[in-house]
């Protein structure tokens, strides 16, 4: 287990901030992107052309002033050979990339010597072909993987955080779940437990962790249209609120537990994402609805040419909302959101939607009174759902 190198998967806006932090740590880091001229270029200037670079140059007044990235790190299009030299590999590309990239990556884990640590801070959730469940980036991992188990363990990274401050050596904090000795050492000698720059806590549910790191990306897109209708400034608070609401229910039915909400990953990464500019998500929303024209698609494709590095939160809405429909689930901002980035509508009606889905929610109350908690205990599936039929009578 060499931890004195470390190997980046997609040079995107985390890939690169994730190699400015691993450089100044003195860790020998390969970047893999199977362009060789932007290879070429990293390796030449120090900088990636492509993603991230742009904004660092605001942020710090000029070209001149812009952070290069240490001799230590290199960029190369020999997958192999990134599979093969390191022990430890970033997974930082997008959840809709993440299928087709595990059919190159498993033979070559598959006849490497010794194992392979995969490092995941993808955030996403994509619908099983085959069962139609969602399922998390680690989860897809080990899926594709399975018979490859003695061969490779995963390790997830959860948030709060943003690519611009790690890679400008802000203070942020991540949360590494996994299994617990692998963690331990994830968190000491590749992340280094450094207070002044970057720090980092444990936690064991995984799977909570994922789902409220792609669910918060759906409320984040909705946010971001909410601060462009003159909704005043009490809004957002219940936006926060009941966003929390649909997350810790759909985290419960994928397999998470109700803690994941309330640590950092959770609420701590809901908070940033919603309120922020630096977030893409934030910012999809915003442009979505700046540059809506009754057209759904031409407007997703406008908005992305305005964004540096790819939103997750349009993929998980559509992946949710099936999700939500097939387990008959009652959550009206998640499907809230799928009617104003999928669906025909006029710009009027983005403003009544959004009041409509948080006005009007059937859960009239914010506490769980005593029968509904044994119901919650003894079926708790069942009763998240309760959106048609005569379970959707009942009050929670």
């Amino acid at each position: 287990m060499d931890t004195s190198k470390v190997a980046i998967i997609g040079p995107g806006r985390l890939g690169t901030a994730l190699a400015y932090m691993l450089g100044r740590d003195n860790k020998k880091v390969t970047i893999y992107y199977h362009d060789a001229e932007l290879c070429r270029q990293i390796n030449e200037e120090h900088l990636n052309p492509k993603h991230l670079t742009e904004d660092l140059v605001k942020l710090c007044g000029g070209m001149d002033s812009v952070p290069r990235l240490t001799p230590d790190v290199t960029a190369t299009n020999d997958l192999e050979q990134v599979v093969y030299e390191n022990d430890f590999i970033f997974l930082a590309i997008t959840m809709n990339r993440l299928a087709e990239f595990l059919d190159y990556l498993r033979p070559l884990i598959g006849k490497k010597r010794g194992k392979t640590y995969l490092l995941s801070p993808i955030k996403g959730l994509v619908s099983d072909e085959k069962t139609k469940e969602l399922i998390t980036p680690s989860q897809m991992i080990k899926g594709d993987l399975f018979h490859l188990t003695h061969k490779f363990k995963v390790v997830v990274i959860g948030g709060p955080f943003f690519d611009v401050d790690i890679a400008l050596g802000k203070p942020v904090c991540l949360t590494v779940a996994g299994p617990r000795l692998l963690s331990k050492v994830v968190r000491k000698e590749i992340l280094r437990l450094n207070r002044q720059e970057l720090t980092s806590y444990y936690n064991f549910d995984v799977v909570g962790i994922e789902a409220c790191g792609a669910l918060k990306n759906i409320a984040a897109n909705i946010k971001g249209v909410t601060d462009s209708l003159n909704l005043g400034s009490s809004m957002p608070g219940t936006i926060f609120a009941r966003s929390g609401v649909e997350i810790r229910a759909l985290c419960s039915i994928l397999g998470g537990s109700f803690q994941a909400f309330y640590s950092q990953a959770g609420v701590g990464d809901l908070y940033v994402t919603i309120s922020s500019i630096a977030s893409k998500n934030y910012r999809y929303g915003k442009f979505y609805y700046e540059l809506y024209d009754g057209r759904p698609i031409q407007t997703n494709m406008h908005v992305l040419q305005r964004i540096d590095g790819t939103p997750e939160g349009p993929n998980t809405i559509r992946n949710v909302y099936k999700y939500l429909d097939k387990k008959n689930m009652y959550s009206p901002l998640f499907s809230c959101a799928y009617h104003l980035f999928n669906e025909r509508i006029q710009k009027e009606e983005f403003k009544e939607k959004i009041i409509e889905s948080i006005q009007f929610d059937r859960r009239n109350k914010e506490y769980i009174g005593p029968v509904s908690r044994l119901l919650y205990r003894i079926f708790p599936n069942w009763w998240y759902r309760r959106n048609r039929g005569i379970s959707s009578y009942f009050e929670t």
